[in-house]
């Protein structure tokens, strides 16, 4: 029991640790970026793009480092399934309604549900090997490239204050910040993998609840923030990139490692769950360009009954 309460309280603080050191490092290199004069549209989309899903990346490294490679497949399908029923849902109940411009994230939208279809593809088989996962980083390749060549058509207004003067403090925000995610990672996935022996549960489990859960707690403070502010459209837009980063680079990285062994109940159970809520949120937006509230409880109720069958699975 003491054991369990340690394990406990090292995967809590740890995994806290590595979503906390995720942002300063997203935050600090997006300064040097600008100090060392990259363009800033280019910043914003790869910081953004690579800082949202960090915490799930570097943990899904870790994992396949320490051949826990179910976390890796739990992480990104588990993910998936909280921003949008969770996140979105939540962000949707608060706004009210969602208004989305379905023709400037018309690429966000293609992406979203062709990485979805292509995840269920590759990994249906059991197994995501290495060929699998260099298809996926170049698909999240053309969809930076893509991006990229969008925003340079409509560039923000330059920050010549940012860009001006390259500042070591924040260099240094950098390194620290990056040890910080590793350790947080390398900790995160230890204790996870205790855990699992402890209480004789699949790490799968713990991977797509607490761990799912604990790294899209960021995304859902800001989305609530953001639709307080006036800015629902952000909501849908940044978790329309996570999830493309999710299902591409969180499962194609790791896959350079090891190959990435599927559990039988993420066929069976949670990879139609994660296919299923893509799709009733891609036809929210298609059809109607906007959600309601009453959508926003449909997502939640969803969510409630996701965590049922987590647990309810493995207890089958």
């Amino acid at each position: 029991m003491l054991s369990l309460i340690i394990w406990g309280m090292v995967f809590v603080v740890s995994l806290a640790v590595l979503i906390k050191a995720a942002d300063y490092f997203t935050s600090a290199a997006e300064k040097v970026g600008k100090s060392l004069g990259i363009p800033l549209f280019i910043v914003g989309v790869i910081i953004v793009a690579i800082g949202t899903s960090l915490p799930e990346l570097v943990a899904g490294v870790i994992a396949a480092f320490e051949n826990a490679t179910e976390v890796v497949v739990g992480n990104a399908v588990g993910s998936n399934i909280t921003n949008i029923l969770l996140v979105v849902g939540a962000a949707i109940v608060v706004s009210r309604k969602m208004s989305f411009d379905y023709q400037v994230s018309k690429v966000d939208l293609i992406f979203f549900l062709g990485s979805a279809l292509l995840l269920t593809a590759a990994i249906w088989d059991g197994v995501f090997t290495l060929v699998e996962g260099v298809l996926f980083l170049l698909c999240i390749a053309v969809y930076l490239i893509t991006i990229v060549f969008q925003m340079r058509k409509d560039p923000p207004a330059p920050d010549s204050a940012e860009s001006a003067k390259f500042d070591w403090k924040n260099f240094g925000i950098l390194i620290v910040s990056a040890a910080f995610v590793y350790l947080g990672a390398k900790f995160t996935i230890l204790a996870l993998v205790e855990l699992s022996m402890a209480l004789n549960i699949g790490k799968e489990i713990i991977a797509l609840s607490a761990v799912a859960l604990g790294t899209s707690l960021p995304e859902l403070v800001v989305a609530i923030v953001a639709v307080k502010k006036g800015m629902p459209g952000m909501v849908a837009g940044n978790m329309l990139g996570s999830n493309i980063f999710n299902a591409l680079a969180v499962m194609g990285l790791p896959s350079l490692v090891t190959a990435l062994v599927v559990p039988p109940s993420i066929l069976i159970f949670f990879l139609p769950a994660m296919l299923a809520s893509t799709l009733l949120f891609f036809i929210f937006l298609v059809r109607r360009k906007e959600v309601v509230r009453w959508q926003g409880v449909l997502l939640l109720i969803g969510y409630v009954a996701f965590i049922g069958m987590v647990f309810g699975v493995e207890v089958l």
